[in-house]
């Protein structure tokens, strides 16, 4: 009986634990970040701040991000509505920072409320969470919601100790038995998802010889991508730009603009970084921009670009096929590359995800006369007003695996 009541007691005790982790995860779950605040101080930052401050860096003048921890929240309210009047007040700090700067006087606030300069110093706190994905050809906004893994620790800690406890304590065989299916059922669970993930690579992001940013060149320069990957659209790989393609435009491009920051491998580079970045350019093919020529007699380098998206030997996929025949974005597959200062896979490129998208994806015959006829029949076979890829044969197996 002894035994029995001892057993009992260390059951409530688990399940007690069980219970104090659960509302420890619930209570830390309401102190997660107010998303909306911090978007909302974005806006204001942006449309007041970005001319003279970036939250990494110096501009005009000091970085803002993580403000807070050096300078209390009322101060910095004092600050920016009315920076002047606290520096008339014999601040010390105000006066010590209007010193520093040189004599820079900046811009008041007034007009922003109290609730305005809360929602731009969680903005200098947190940062930017907004993640922008493509879905198909069209750009959307996905909030990058914070991460919760911390609490399936906790769950799986709790589960294992409970879990040790009918091993070793318990004398409930049929408990002992439930346990082993379900710990079975959840290793063949996980097992199986482990096996199907080797080989997807969706995120990976090498490091590059060149600190080359998408995001310039293809985002707010416009620049086609098949300027550079002239390939993708007649042949099956979409190619890489050879060095000549680049000095199209940096023959005349030898530094970037004043303030043009990349986020790249974790830092923010700035325009003496970027600059040294064209200079690899040119010690690869030998181009003398002082003097505005090649140098003769040069070794030439090649620059050693890491690739980053590869199907598998056995997998047939044509650039050209998609690009010119199926009409397709670029971004539909490496997402939006206009964003991206590092490049990215951004999908998983598994089989099931091609397959999908023949599923989804319409044939649009318009003016192609080849395929009138088998599409009027199919479209009569499945009463539908269009066919799919799928339904044009982009099902079968040899279509990819020849």
């Amino acid at each position: 009986m002894k035994r029995v009541d001892k057993h009992n007691q260390t059951l409530r005790f688990i399940l007690s634990s069980l219970a104090f982790l659960f509302l420890f995860s619930f209570q830390l779950s309401a102190q997660e970040i107010d998303s909306v605040q911090v978007r909302t101080g974005k806006k204001i930052f942006n449309a007041n701040c970005a001319s003279c401050h970036k939250l990494e860096g110096n501009l005009i003048g000091p970085a803002l991000g993580g403000v807070e921890e050096r300078r209390t929240n009322e101060w910095l309210k004092l600050w920016i509505k009315d920076n002047a009047a606290l520096r008339a007040s014999g601040d010390a700090d105000a006066i010590a920072i209007f010193n520093e700067w040189n004599g820079s006087v900046m811009t008041a606030f007034p007009q922003l409320s109290d609730d305005d300069i809360d929602a731009i110093l969680a903005y200098t706190t947190h940062g930017d969470i907004d993640k922008v994905v493509v879905a198909g050809a069209e750009e959307e906004v996905a909030e990058e919601e914070p991460s919760t893994a911390w609490m399936s620790y906790i769950v799986l800690t709790a589960l294992l100790l409970l879990t040790l406890w009918v091993y070793f304590r318990s004398k409930n065989e049929f408990l002992k038995v439930v346990t082993t299916i379900a710990l079975l059922l959840a290793t063949g669970y996980y097992g199986y998802g482990a096996l199907m993930s080797v080989g997807v690579d969706q995120g990976y992001q090498p490091i590059q010889p060149i600190a080359f940013s998408h995001k310039i060149h293809a985002g707010e320069n416009k620049v086609d991508c098949q300027y550079c990957h002239s390939s993708a659209k007649h042949s099956k790989h979409s190619g890489i730009p050879s060095v000549n393609v680049c000095m199209n435009c940096h023959k005349s491009i030898a530094e970037v603009a004043e303030g043009t920051t990349v986020e790249y491998d974790g830092r923010t580079l700035g325009k003496e970084e970027l600059d040294g970045e064209i200079q690899k350019i040119y010690d690869a093919i030998g181009w003398d921009k002082d003097k505005f020529q090649y140098i003769e007699g040069y070794e030439q380098k090649p620059i050693k670009w890491v690739r980053l998206h590869a199907l598998p030997d056995f997998a047939y996929f044509n650039h050209s096929q998609h690009v010119t025949a199926g009409g397709l974005k670029c971004q539909q597959c490496h997402g939006p590359v206009e964003e991206m200062d590092e490049m990215y896979q951004h999908s998983p490129l598994t089989m099931g995800w091609c397959i999908e998208c023949h599923r989804e994806t319409e044939i649009d015959l318009a003016g192609n006369e080849y395929y009138k006829k088998i599409h009027e029949e199919l479209s009569k076979k499945y009463g539908i007003e269009k066919v799919t890829v799928a339904q044009m044969g982009g099902q079968e197996c040899g279509k990819c695996h020849y």
